[in-house]
């Protein structure tokens, strides 16, 4: 007759491998969350950063300054201004530029800052400058002012 206590598995493997999965899953997550964390900067934070400034994701917000785009296919080379200060941007992403990107629209740039003093965007968003502005005190709407479901 077999003795039961040899086939027995003792609990010990069990818990070597679990805390082994744990600590690994543990290790993915804290890796992921530290990858993707982003700091949103103004220009002037960002030159003000200095060597710090190339370790970390980073969002930077401002306006396209006027006939800095130059577009390569997908990709796009232009300047972002704020409050006099500029910084090139070069943008490489997956998909193009949207339709709202042009000169004087607000747009934020997600991506990190090179040793070149480019800030390298791998994502890019954008807002039209005055197409969804509200007209100004005194001023005519400007675009399609025509209640809904009316030709115009």
């Amino acid at each position: 007759m077999p003795n039961l206590a040899t086939k027995r598995q003792s609990p010990v493997k069990f818990l070597i491998a679990a805390a082994v999965i744990f600590c690994t899953v543990a290790w993915l997550a804290v890796s992921g969350a530290r990858d993707t964390k982003s700091y949103y900067v103004t220009i002037s934070e960002l030159q003000a950063m200095g060597s710090g400034a190339y370790s970390k994701n980073l969002r930077v917000a401002g306006n396209v300054e006027p006939g800095t785009i130059q577009r390569n296919g997908p990709n796009a080379e232009f300047t972002l201004i704020e409050q006099g200060k500029t910084v090139k941007v070069s943008y490489v992403g997956s998909e193009p530029p949207p339709d709202t990107f042009k000169d004087d629209a607000q747009a934020l740039a997600i991506g990190t800052f090179g040793r070149d003093g480019t800030f390298h965007a791998t994502q890019l968003q954008a807002k039209c400058a005055s197409k969804y502005a509200p007209a100004k005190p005194g001023e005519a709407p400007t675009g399609n002012t025509a209640p809904m479901g009316m030709k115009t």
